[in-house]
């Protein structure tokens, strides 16, 4: 009898709490060490992104005006839902679910590793939704009958561009201070087989806690594609990036240059960029870096207000 062919999964994009598939009909398969097909999934488009951007938009006046409280508490509870498919997680980046150790991540321990890292920071940025605006903001010294304060408030909708490696841990570090801050965010999983399939993971995580729909919008694709249309989005406001080229880095300085967004850019300590001199390197296993307020503070905007006060 001959072999039989497996049917491979498709997965889909996670656009306003959906699993639609992309609208070009496009999709890329994910090969074990050994080159077999273990998944496929979807290539976005720039029309998935734009309507990513729509649905992120839509869904932000009810998420940036929950209260810090709710948000740190749906937080913690994807936190709760990463935990339970930390298996899941953990076979995505070893193996690709092959059985077999996978080239880019090595070893059971270095996935086990990643995942809970990647489990912690959204528990730690979960802590901070509630605290970061009494770091970041204060309390203004004037002179006259009047109180001054200064308070953070969200910037909009940003787009997460996650690295390649670490996958899962590089999504996460770089969507939970985006939102824990009350922005909704649209963000493209890293390119690589693991990376890809732990951001569809993470997307069913997404699906069954209390996230509102459209808070965030998870796609997969080529980042080569879609960066450009990100840099050139008019509704899109600020950029959270990391692993990027020296030549889409400098896509989205020109992009921010003409449309006016934020642009903020990780410089990874890996590979290459481990062994530089450059002090603006981020390892993201370092939790006391990484799970800092500052990193809050490039997504939020800083509003004065004065009050009369009551001597």
């Amino acid at each position: 009898m001959p072999d039989r062919l497996e049917v491979a999964k498709t997965y889909k994009l996670f656009i306003d709490g959906k699993f639609p598939r992309s609208e070009s009909g496009r999709t890329f398969a994910a090969h074990d060490p050994k080159g077999r097909v273990v998944a496929h999934m979807c290539r976005a488009s720039r029309k998935d992104l734009r309507d990513a951007v729509t649905a992120a938009r839509k869904a932000l006046p009810g998420w940036r005006d929950a209260t810090a409280y709710l948000r740190a508490q749906i937080m913690y509870r994807m936190a709760e839902m990463m935990e339970g498919k930390r298996d899941e997680f953990t076979d995505a980046l070893r193996t690709g679910w092959s059985g077999s150790p996978s080239r880019t991540h090595g070893s059971e321990s270095r996935a086990t590793k990643e995942v809970t890292a990647a489990i912690d920071r959204l528990v730690a940025f979960a802590g901070w939704a509630d605290k970061y605006a009494q770091v970041l903001g204060c309390n203004n010294q004037v002179a006259g009958p009047y109180y001054n304060f200064t308070v953070p408030e969200p910037t909009g909708v940003v787009a997460v561009i996650a690295p390649n490696d670490p996958g899962l841990l590089g999504l996460i570090s770089l969507i939970a201070p985006v939102v824990c801050a009350g922005n909704t965010a649209v963000a493209l999983g890293g390119g690589g087989p693991g990376a890809s399939l732990a951001t569809v993971i993470l997307a069913e995580v997404m699906a069954t806690s209390d996230v509102p729909a459209g808070v965030v919008n998870l796609l997969t694709g080529d980042s080569a594609e879609l960066i450009p249309v990100i840099a050139g989005h008019r509704d899109i406001d600020a950029v959270h990036a990391a692993g990027v080229t020296d030549e889409q880095r400098t896509i989205l300085r020109e992009g921010a240059a003409e449309n006016v967004k934020r642009v903020t850019v990780r410089e990874l300590a890996s590979g290459r960029a481990a062994r530089s001199k450059s002090a603006k390197a981020v390892d993201l296993y370092d939790a006391e870096t990484c799970q800092d307020p500052w990193w809050i503070e490039p997504f939020v905007e800083m509003k004065t207000i004065w009050h009369p006060s009551a001597t």
